[in-house]
């Protein structure tokens, strides 16, 4: 019996749970969401309850301590079926938040919010994209400034994942105006308190049930003691937390190019042109070769770093290659399996065309493939 035969075991026990979970209560209705724009808040209650959100995190706090997998598992299979917009709501909230909290919340911090995020009642987002600062953090504008036992908060934020049903907001801002990036800030935000105003859904050409909005802070007051690790710490927090978040996407492009993959070869395998199915025409049969072949390299150092990241010997560089080479073949898998549909691809009554226009923005957010780029770039040429 192999040593990660547990996991296997865990895994598939979990996907199981996960899949039959997501058949009842999420497909039947997908196609509406997407429609509509949005996803109903008690399908949060829902994953809850089925003990899919944050699933490995400590049992202490009402999750299963499951694997780490568990949660890469299930960013990948949503991904696969298609669901991209609730599989970043999964990311932001279950791969992002809970681990913040539980790595650099104090007793209190976790006893009080681990709970509510792993059941659903509260819903996580983090904001730290700002009107006028994206990747460079070191322009941001919102302010938290000390006053007695609270901090007053004053700016916005926007393009934040989860913002319209947001419960708990992990919020990045300025503490120390003059230091730039090291004068960052993490604080657990109640989004009920008076001063935190949510602006309307922002519309996107993919994902169009994903919850992503604008907040807004006007004078809010927060305990001091919902102060996040350290004074002026934020940004090493941030650069720490960033890898899971990047595996997680990594997870969420491999699982969105199996579907695509999928899709493509049930159709090639059925559509015909002149007098011969297009599965096979060399030119069909090439292209998918290749795209498996990437498809499987791409897994391959996606089970690398998921490896390097649980002995906490992952590195920022590792990260970067991975979240590039991952979202960048996720639009090429897509745009390519597109192109096979012809004019149905086009369609919204295909699939594949939602495939193509959620993974547009993979190579986006969490850093801008040209950011990994330069991340890569420092590693390689800016040793000392």
């Amino acid at each position: 019996m192999g040593a990660n035969d547990h996991i296997d075991d865990d895994l598939q026990l979990y996907r199981d749970m996960l899949i039959r979970c997501l058949e009842k209560e999420v497909l039947p209705h997908a196609d509406k969401w997407e429609k509509d724009g949005w996803m109903p808040r008690e399908v949060w209650h829902t994953l809850g309850a089925a003990g899919m959100l944050a699933p490995d995190m400590p049992e202490e706090y009402g999750a299963a301590g499951a694997p780490f997998e568990v949660s890469l598992m299930i960013l990948e299979e949503t991904c696969r079926l298609g669901l991209h917009a609730l599989s970043t709501g999964f990311n932001v909230h279950a791969n992002i938040v809970a681990p913040y909290v539980n790595n650099l919340g104090t007793a209190e911090q976790k006893a009080h919010w681990l709970p509510k995020l792993i059941s659903g009642e509260a819903i996580g987002s983090i904001g730290m994209t700002e009107p006028g600062a994206g990747s460079d953090l070191a322009g941001m504008r919102t302010t938290a400034v000390r006053d007695g036992d609270h901090y007053v908060i004053n700016g916005s934020k926007t393009f934040i994942t989860n913002g319209l049903h947001c419960g708990l907001l992990i919020l990045a801002a300025k503490t120390d105006t003059t230091r730039g990036a090291k004068g960052i800030s993490l604080f657990l935000v109640d989004a009920n308190l008076p001063g935190f105003t949510k602006g309307k859904g922002i519309e996107k050409i993919g994902q169009h049930s994903s919850d992503t909005a604008e907040l807004f802070f006007d004078n809010l007051r927060v305990p001091a003691k919902a102060l996040l690790g350290e004074e002026n710490k934020g940004f090493i927090y941030l650069m720490q937390e960033l890898p899971r978040e990047r595996v997680g996407i990594g997870s969420q492009a491999i699982g969105a190019c199996a579907g695509a993959m999928a899709l493509t070869v049930d159709y090639v395998n059925q559509r015909k042109a002149f007098g011969q199915r297009l599965s096979e025409f060399q030119n069909t049969r090439f292209k998918l070769a290749e795209l498996e072949a990437e498809i499987e390299l791409n897994k391959a150092y996606l089970r690398q770093c998921i490896g390097r990241f649980k002995v906490g010997a992952m590195t920022t560089q590792e990260a970067s290659i991975l979240k590039l080479k991952s979202t960048e073949l996720q639009v090429k898998v897509t745009d390519t399996c597109l192109q096979m549909f012809g004019g149905y691809g086009y369609t919204q009554e295909y699939p594949i065309s939602r495939f193509y226009l959620d993974a547009r923005v993979q190579t986006i957010y969490a850093g801008t493939s040209e950011i990994m780029k330069e991340v890569i770039a420092r590693g390689l040429l800016d040793k000392r």
